[in-house]
């Protein structure tokens, strides 16, 4: 259990940008890449891991998934919407991430925009979830773990490391499924957001036609 808890210590260490740590001031490029490395270092898995290099940024607004930058400038919206993407590329596709962006972006990008609500608003309320979920999901860890740790007791002929491993195969296999049936989950929701978005259009497109028909 020691190491298990210095593993979940180092996951859930200081890996996320707080919503004031994100620069006023528009920034260019290496200015962008420099502070998205820094400031998610914590959640590498290897130390030559890239956070975000310049050709991912260009992607991505050629995908539409970020607005375009203004003078070759980012602001600190786009840096909100980067830090969104780099958490949501993990599980889902890039047409996915632009489903569920491109209506924030549409709606909550720029200043100009009509809404109250902006994006350093939306981040810093999902970001505010954290803290709670956080001690739910140790909890959940804590329990899954117990379970794991109740296989192959019965396995007599088995070495003390080699139980220890398939112990550890059943909590990997526990966490897998757990993951599986959320991203799974995940995908309905999108799929069901996109169905939302296509009867919207049939209905705007016959408003239409009745309109030129008059």
């Amino acid at each position: 259990m020691p190491r298990l808890e210095k593993t979940i210590e180092a996951v859930f260490a200081d890996r996320d940008i707080m919503p004031d740590e994100v620069p006023q001031l528009d920034l260019y490029m290496d200015q962008v890449t420099t502070f998205m490395e820094e400031g998610l270092e914590r959640t590498k898995r290897y130390p030559n891991d890239k956070i975000l290099t310049k050709t991912m940024i260009n992607n991505y607004a050629k995908n539409n998934l970020i607005p375009p930058p203004e003078k070759k400038k980012y602001t600190k919206e786009h840096i909100l919407c980067l830090i969104f993407i780099y958490y949501f590329k993990n599980i889902l596709s890039i047409s996915d991430i632009q489903r569920i962006l491109n209506p924030i972006t549409d709606k909550y990008f720029g200043t100009d925009k009509e809404s109250s609500v902006g994006m350093t608003d939306i981040y810093s309320e999902v970001f505010s979830l954290e803290s709670e979920e956080t001690k739910n999901l140790l909890k959940d860890l804590a329990r899954k773990y117990s379970i794991s740790q109740k296989t192959f007791l019965d396995c007599e002929d088995l070495s003390e490391k080699d139980r220890e491993f398939l112990q550890t195969f059943a909590f990997i296999c526990e966490l897998s499924f757990d993951v599986y049936i959320k991203k799974t989950l995940i995908e309905k929701m999108i799929d069901s957001l996109l169905q939302e978005d296509k009867k919207e259009s049939k209905k705007d497109a016959k408003k239409e036609a009745k309109k030129t028909k008059k």
